[in-house]
């Protein structure tokens, strides 16, 4: 059995990036070399010396929505906090509700900003996650009047008006997000034209990151630990060509945990990618054979979390760690809004 203690790793907490890097791109870049063990520190503007004309870079284009409603309890007037993590019918929606015990079933919630008509009722309680009934149909709209980007945790202050952009790739496109996808921050319109100029296929996939990407995974036995579902699609014609590349022998790189997850949902044991959407809850840990990618362009995680067990899985936890404890002595910038690192 795999224990969780086995991957922590001292942090100092100054080195949790607050706010992104003064311009989008100029991030530090860590490069790790599975077949040599090789550790190497660059810019990530670098990164574009890793890639070869015939290679597919796979990017996570979801984007987050205000998902961070405030409200009141409509018979106490207590403060609560909605967090809406997904639609599981129109105006019903999967969320995390703080504190919990002012919400129970039952409870009606005014939401804050808006009109006094828009409330959400509390119809279900599933422990860690209540379903909420929304007056209105388009919450999305609500949200986007009345909500709030919802910063990880380990961000501590309130999300600002420049988090709208930063917190969000360049090619977001889909909505229905709750966490950035943050290996992909760091590109810049410019540098996706670079990649395109050098013969690189950029190829898009959606998975729609949800909270649970941040929550703590809860058993001290890796096996026993479950992660949240979270929706994803695979366009027919992305799959075609992520295939056609395979065959050619060149590069698949997934940017980002989640477009690794994504790709591991849905490639067969041989390879194949398969289309197709739905809901993903695949968890990946140190003894999983990957199938769908070759290199992976990811941030720094959090110890013990489900993303580090991940990133182990994939250049082996003994690199891993030492390439975290490089990058604790060289000062490198950690989680979302911090610097990058290339796994190939």
């Amino acid at each position: 059995m795999l224990k969780l203690s086995d991957f922590d790793y001292f942090l100092p907490p100054e080195l949790i990036a607050q706010y992104p890097s003064a311009r989008r791109g100029q991030s530090r870049l860590m490069i790790v070399t599975r077949s040599v063990g090789r550790i190497e520190t660059a810019m990530f503007r670098d990164i574009m010396d890793r890639l070869e004309r015939g290679d597919a870079l796979v990017l996570n284009d979801t984007k987050v929505f205000p998902a961070r409603l405030r409200a009141r309890k409509l018979s106490t007037g207590a403060r609560i906090e909605i967090l809406l993590l997904r639609e599981t019918e129109e105006a019903l929606w999967e969320a995390l509700v703080k504190p919990g015990r002012r919400a129970p079933k039952g409870a009606v919630l005014s939401i804050e900003g808006a009109r006094q008509a828009d409330t959400a009722e509390v119809i279900s309680d599933q422990g860690k996650t209540k379903i909420l009934r929304f007056s209105v149909s388009d919450v999305r709209r609500l949200c986007r009047r009345v909500g709030e980007i919802p910063l990880p945790p380990y961000i501590k202050r309130p999300a600002e008006s420049s988090d709208a952009r930063r917190y969000q790739t360049v090619y977001a496109t889909n909505e229905g997000a709750v966490a950035a996808p943050t290996a992909g921050l760091h590109f810049t319109p410019a540098m996706l034209n670079r990649v395109r100029d050098r013969g690189v296929s950029l190829e898009y996939v959606t998975l729609h990151t949800g909270f649970g990407t941040f929550q703590p995974l809860e058993y001290e036995e890796v096996e026993q630990n479950e992660l949240h579902a979270e929706r994803y699609r695979l366009s027919p014609a992305t799959a075609r060509r992520l295939n056609e590349v395979r065959r050619r022998g060149r590069k698949v790189i997934a940017v980002g945990t989640t477009t690794l997850r994504l790709m591991e949902t849905t490639v067969t044991g041989q390879g194949e990618f398969v289309a197709g959407e739905g809901l993903s809850s695949i968890f990946i840990y140190p003894g999983h054979i990957f199938h769908s990618a070759d290199a992976l362009i990811t941030n720094f995680h959090l110890p013990r979390s489900s993303l580090f067990l991940l990133v182990c899985a994939f250049a082996g936890r003994d690199l891993t760690l030492k390439a975290y404890e490089t990058a604790v002595k060289e000062r490198f910038r950690f989680y979302s809004y911090g610097d990058a690192m290339l796994i190939l």
